[in-house]
């Protein structure tokens, strides 16, 4: 999250820029008093310059993080989109791959739903992969476990695990995530035994591994093409950016 500058931090950044003409070291107590009135003075007059010192930090801060995200997708590109212990909905073998990083009791994970299915039935070549990412705590780790581990038993019936937990109201827990995965025909034993696969916890460390990598720390977010997309957007950006992808290779074109 982008940290605001306070105005006597600004003020030391104009200070500092303004103190080319002789080093900081080279004045005496007085002179720094009184270019330090200058700058105070300077800064209550011309108050917007603080708003564009702000505007410009929050450029630039975000540009360095597309950066850095960009370049961890290129190094991980395999294990985003193709990582065994992941799940695919859509077109298994579409042409353009959406990673969504959720957690089951994130409210805007729970909103964005309905993006996912809207863009799931609008286009039948995207393959959209979910990356259990439980980060809203002990509750939200148990569920992902039973959802792991029901994954493995029944795949053919996660995609109605996924949608219904989700999409249900009250925080995701082991019990009601058990109760569901019992009433889409799984036996409790099972499901409680696959919870213990060192495989899940593998897969649960990768995703923070993952993310922390991609500058992702919140949910719901994104991987389409080279980018990182943070928040629940709405489907429409994410299709336009699906769209650029096959029309010029890259989410902006």
């Amino acid at each position: 999250m982008l940290k605001r500058l306070t105005t006597g931090a600004m003020a030391a950044m104009l200070a500092a820029s303004t103190a080319f003409v002789m080093p900081a070291r080279a004045l005496d107590d007085a002179q720094k008093e009184e270019m330090g009135a200058f700058v105070r003075e300077y800064l209550l007059a011309n108050p917007e310059i603080l708003q564009e010192m702000q505007t410009a930090l929050q450029t630039k801060q975000e540009a360095e993080a597309a950066e850095k995200a960009k370049a961890a997708i290129v190094a991980n590109r395999d294990a985003l989109t193709a990582a065994p212990e992941d799940i695919v909905l859509g077109n298994p073998e579409g042409d353009v791959t959406i990673v969504e990083f959720f957690d089951y009791n994130c409210g805007y994970c729970k909103h964005a739903l309905q993006d996912m299915n809207a863009i799931i039935e609008g286009d039948d070549q995207v393959r959209f992969v979910l990356k259990e990412f439980p980060i809203l705590g002990p509750d939200s780790l148990a569920a992902h476990r039973v959802a792991m581990s029901f994954r493995k038993l029944m795949p053919d019936k996660y995609g109605e695990f996924h949608r219904t937990l989700l999409g249900s109201e009250g925080r995701a827990t082991e019990d009601s995530a058990m109760e569901l995965a019992v009433k889409l025909g799984a036996e409790e034993a099972e499901v409680r035994t696959g919870m213990e696969d060192p495989a899940i916890s593998d897969s649960i460390k990768q995703a923070y591994s993952l993310a922390d990598q991609l500058g992702i720390n919140g949910t719901p977010s994104y991987i389409v093409g080279d980018e990182a997309v943070f928040g629940a957007l709405g489907a429409d950006v994410l299709e336009e950016k699906v769209a650029n992808l096959r029309s010029c290779n890259s989410t902006v074109c």
